[in-house]
């Protein structure tokens, strides 16, 4: 399918920058939104887009932007769990006034569809493995409560046939332009940059619990697949439909990288979940599937940094 005009809020962030990226030779038009809250115009090096440096917030702007777009992919949003504890009316302001801000002129300039980046966090610490998107939601931060609401939003205004929408629930993304230095930094990105550079790689707790790991070009796949897949509507779980622990994790990233690192173990982390995995049944029914394994995904993203990968 090609796409005419596309805009992306929050495309020069991690996932948002691959997102840019992918659609590289099959959009027309890319339109970049963001104010570089939590992304970088680094990410963006090499890539054809117009970039407009502003915020959902601001519903002026977002009109300007807005009419001949074809597909939004919205993915700006305030998104450390942390600042969304210590500021919740920020996190609203910016995750549901902004997404309602972008929601409703897409609408009204009669866009095609609208996909929304949704996080697993909706499940808060429910024990029960795999995820699927028919369970109770149980939100424990104001970041997964305005994920929630998005979703709930985006279904109220396809129900009203005023838009075609969907949300994707991300599971644990990794891959390139991840920055191991950031307060968002993941598990994988932290990992590399310590057996990179030889320094131990600690674990909270015994390092048993699962996390479902998910190449983000796997996921920026996803989110393009929905955008034009028009039977596609309401939340999908994206990720690899399996699990491995943290320890296993840090054993392969040394494996992969010859790397000396040691690893140690620091006391479990207060909520911290100890199991979690995404029934993806759901989104593979819709014909997506993801072209990496996890083993090839961390060589992927080992050699991105230019990191002597070995066989494993």
């Amino acid at each position: 399918m090609k796409f005419k005009k596309i805009l992306i809020t929050g495309g020069a962030g991690f996932i948002g920058s691959h997102l840019v990226e992918h659609f590289q030779d099959i959009a027309s038009e890319i339109i970049v939104l963001d104010n570089l809250r939590s992304g970088y115009l680094t990410n963006l090096n090499g890539l054809n887009h117009t970039f407009i440096h502003g915020s959902i917030t601001d519903r002026a702007l977002v009109d300007s932007i807005m009419p001949s777009t074809d597909f939004v992919l919205h993915l700006a949003a305030m998104i450390s769990v942390a600042e969304s504890m210590s500021n919740p009316i920020e996190c609203a302001r910016i995750n549901v006034t902004g997404l309602l801000n972008v929601l409703e002129s897409a609408a009204n300039h009669g866009v095609k569809k609208l996909v929304l980046a949704s996080s697993a966090a909706v499940y808060g610490d429910s024990p029960v493995v795999p995820k699927n998107e028919n369970m109770i939601p149980e939100p424990k931060s104001p970041y997964a409560i305005t994920k929630l609401d998005g979703e709930y939003y985006l279904e109220m205004f396809r129900r009203e046939g005023r838009i075609d929408t969907a949300s994707l629930r991300f599971f644990n993304v990794f891959g390139p332009r991840q920055d191991p230095n950031s307060i968002y930094a993941a598990a994988i990105s932290i990992f590399i940059q310590k057996a990179r550079a030889n320094q131990p790689i600690t674990i909270y707790g015994d390092g048993e619990q699962t996390r479902d790991f998910v190449f983000v070009k796997d996921v920026a796949a996803a989110l393009a697949h929905a955008a034009c897949n028009t039977d596609m509507h309401g939340t999908y779980n994206v990720g690899y439909g399996n699990s491995i622990t943290i320890s296993q994790l840090a054993q392969q990233i040394i494996q992969l990288t010859g790397s000396k690192s040691k690893i140690l173990h620091a006391p479990s982390r207060p909520g911290d979940v100890k199991h979690s995995r995404a029934n993806i049944d759901r989104l593979t029914t819709t014909g997506w599937k993801a072209s990496t394994t996890l083993t090839e995904a961390l060589a992927l993203t080992l050699r991105s940094t230019d990191i002597p990968v070995r066989d494993i």
